[in-house]
């Protein structure tokens, strides 16, 4: 299968161009030979057409901001080629206004060419143009070279603001002044984890080893001058944000971010790092005006993202503010008053509920030092198995297990008494899905047991465990839950409470438990969508409470619990071997 949805891919920007126009009909149209889109109803105050283009592949980039208020035209050239000059020119000549055409060309040598030819053929014929060459790209802002910057992001700024400007009238030498301006004031960073997927290969244009970041990357798939080790997310922000309040000084109204994605980063992603960011700035003390948070400059596909600063001089705010009537651009609004931080609590913050006893947390007594040793390890060796367990759930549900699991366990671990009261709050305070309140249930009970008798109730509190999964989920033994642990640990601790060993017996009927799981077809739960496919495979649930249980054994009794087959081995191996095929 093609790695892309083109139904002729001889023909795919000629036909993305077609849907675009005939989906906004009242907006702009398309003419295809040479290919070029124009608006259908401009501001009739303006004396200057304003006309852009590039390679396609960037999306909503340009022809997403054909409209009111924004270009008159867009020229769009084969995926990542520019435009012709004859396309260019055609365009130039059909939207001119008396008072001539402006064009944004971002600085790319071949749309540099293509537009100086094009603005030589529209001087012939007594049509008068001036240019704006957007060059923001910082990771390119060596002097060295005469090619100079690369134009990336920032020309959605450049065409917005002059798109304002040019509704209210502005002649060609103002918006041409005001374009160099903007661009002077505007910087980019752009970042990718994955590059974009070839049309031709069906590969990735260029490969990343594990944990590699690109750091510097062009939208045209182009490689970064430098490959870095991935950092974490914050500190990978932390270092951009710095480099480009480096090169990008506020203006009287504050500063523009413009938050874009490179093709295949999440809505959910891009937002967090708008909110990461904010924060960053803010603790700078350094005033974000507007921002614009979405995939508006792609690089087809590459799984990357980039951060544009603009510095915003008098009157600027105003016109980016400005209503439009374009497909790719959405009502802007002036930020909020932001302090770093701001609307989040941070992770080792406690809420009040957590600097209080909460609902099953313990504090000072002698079971919650057992309590607190049994979370360490129970943590610990989550941990460990965190990508098993990942990748256990993607084989019969959505993936979040691991994450969960983890999660929710650093939160108790950073909460007063850090035992498995305060690990029952986390999971059913900060946890969502179903794993958040069916193991908040099952450590509750364990809670209980520790504070009141120790290792000596465990036989009571896995009873007790049971039966409250059961009545809130529903699930029975053979569902494929982790019932099908839960059940034989709390069985066999009743079994061996006369002769002994109650937390090694339970965790090896857990253990066999959560590996019998593999044979059998779920009934409940995410699992039950996928049918047989996820035969071969046990339940990540059901391994999680084998963890729990071991991480118990290990504290109660470590001699008897050395014999315990390894949850986390069984977690390992399923996952290395384990097949969504049957």
């Amino acid at each position: 299968m093609d790695s892309y949805f083109f139904p002729d891919p001889s023909s795919a920007v000629l036909d993305a161009a077609r849907g675009l126009a005939s989906t906004w009909p009242q907006t702009l149209a398309v003419h295809e030979s040479p290919l070029y889109l124009t608006a259908t109803s401009p501001a009739s105050e303006r004396t200057v057409a304003i006309v852009s283009g590039g390679g396609a592949g960037h999306e909503p980039l340009h022809a997403g901001f054909v409209g009111r208020g924004g270009l008159d035209a867009a020229v769009p050239g084969e995926i990542f080629t520019s435009p012709h000059n004859r396309a260019i020119y055609e365009a130039s000549r059909a939207v001119a206004k008396p008072g001539g055409v402006l064009h944004v060309v971002k600085n790319y040598t071949g749309d540099v060419i293509n537009f100086r030819v094009a603005a030589e053929r529209l001087a012939a014929e007594g049509i008068t143009s001036a240019v704006v060459l957007v060059d923001d790209d910082l990771a390119t802002g060596s002097d060295d070279t005469e090619t100079g910057r690369r134009g990336t992001a920032a020309t959605v700024a450049v065409e917005k603001i002059l798109g304002a400007a040019a509704d209210r009238g502005a002649s060609l030498d103002e918006l041409a002044e005001l374009g160099a301006a903007v661009v002077a004031g505007a910087r980019s960073l752009a970042v990718a984890s994955r590059a974009q997927t070839s049309p031709g290969t069906g590969d990735p244009a260029f490969a990343l080893g594990e944990g590699e970041l690109e750091y510097g990357v062009g939208i045209h798939g182009e490689r970064a001058v430098e490959t870095i080790t991935a950092p974490s997310t914050h500190e990978l922000l932390e270092r951009m944000v710095g480099e480009l309040l480096d090169a990008v000084a506020p203006g009287e109204d504050g500063l523009l971010l413009i938050v874009n994605g490179l093709g295949s980063v999440t809505e959910l992603e891009l937002h967090a790092v708008r909110a990461a960011v904010g924060d960053l700035l803010a603790a700078r003390d350094v005033t974000l005006s507007a921002a614009l948070v979405g995939t508006y400059t792609a690089a087809l596909d590459m799984r990357g993202l980039s951060l544009t600063l603009v510095g915003l001089q008098a009157g600027w705010l105003d016109l980016w503010l400005a209503p439009s009537a374009v497909p790719g651009w959405p009502a802007v609004q002036r930020c909020a008053p932001a302090t770093a931080g701001a609307g989040r609590r941070a992770a080792s913050e406690p809420s009040e509920q957590s600097e209080s006893s909460g609902s099953s947390g313990s504090s000072g007594t002698e079971g919650s030092e057992r309590g607190a040793a049994i979370l360490a390890r129970y943590a610990e060796d989550v941990d460990a198995a965190h990508d098993d367990l990942t990748r256990l759930d993607q084989l019969s549900g959505d993936g979040d297990f691991g994450d969960n699991l983890t999660g929710g366990l650093r939160r108790a671990r950073e909460l007063p008494g850090a035992d498995l009261g305060a690990a029952a709050d986390a999971f059913f305070d900060g946890v969502g899905g179903t794993s958040g309140p069916l193991f908040g249930l099952v450590l509750q009970a364990l809670a209980t047991s520790d504070t009141q008798a120790g290792p000596a109730g465990l036989a009571d509190a896995l009873a007790e465990a049971l039966e409250s999964v059961q009545r809130v989920g529903g699930a029975q033994v053979g569902d494929r839950t982790l019932v099908d642990a839960l059940a034989p640990a709390a069985g066999a601790a009743r079994d061996a409470e006369q002769r002994g060993g109650v937390a090694v017996a339970a965790a090896r009927a857990a253990v066999d438990g959560a590996s019998g799981t593999s044979s059998l077809r779920a009934r409940r739960g995410r699992a039950s969508y996928v049918g047989e496919r996820a035969l071969g495979s046990p339940d990540p649930g059901a391994v999680g409470i084998a963890l729990l249980l071991v991480a118990i054994a290990a504290v109660d009794d470590p001699g008897g619990a050395g014999d315990l087959p390894s949850p986390a081995s069984l977690a390992a191996s399923a996952a290395q071997t384990g097949r969504l095929d049957p």
